[in-house]
């Protein structure tokens, strides 16, 4: 959270139903990847690609994470594509268009529970 920006953007264009597409601010940002280790262990990203783009403060980066799902042992495995802006050293703007179907079941549990609790 340190290299984004106070008035980041993040935006997650392909996200689910009950998913936020777009979280705007640092805190915001915070708040939504605070449970993300109760969830997803990641051990590594074995594939990083970096992509420059016509404008000296965005990139497109292809990469892969590797891991486990906490609450079944399972691997995980997810592709992503970003494109990423930054301005002073901070990110400003982070597009994250990941696969939702590669969404563990114990996410969409969570976010179960967490709906009926709320």
């Amino acid at each position: 959270m340190a290299l984004c920006d106070e008035r980041a953007v993040f935006e997650f264009p392909f996200a689910p139903e009950g998913y936020p597409r777009r979280l705007e601010g640092r805190a915001a940002v915070a708040g939504y990847l605070r449970d993300y280790p109760d969830h997803i262990d990641l051990h590594a990203f074995p594939h990083v690609e970096i992509h420059r783009t016509g404008r000296p403060d965005t990139i497109v980066v292809e990469m892969s994470a590797t891991g486990r799902i906490v609450a079944s042992g399972a691997p995980y495995a997810m592709d992503y594509v970003v494109v990423m802006t930054a301005v002073g050293g901070r990110i400003t703007r982070y597009r994250d268009y990941w696969n939702p179907l590669g969404v563990p079941a114990s996410m969409d549990a969570a976010k179960t529970r967490t709906a009926r609790e709320g």
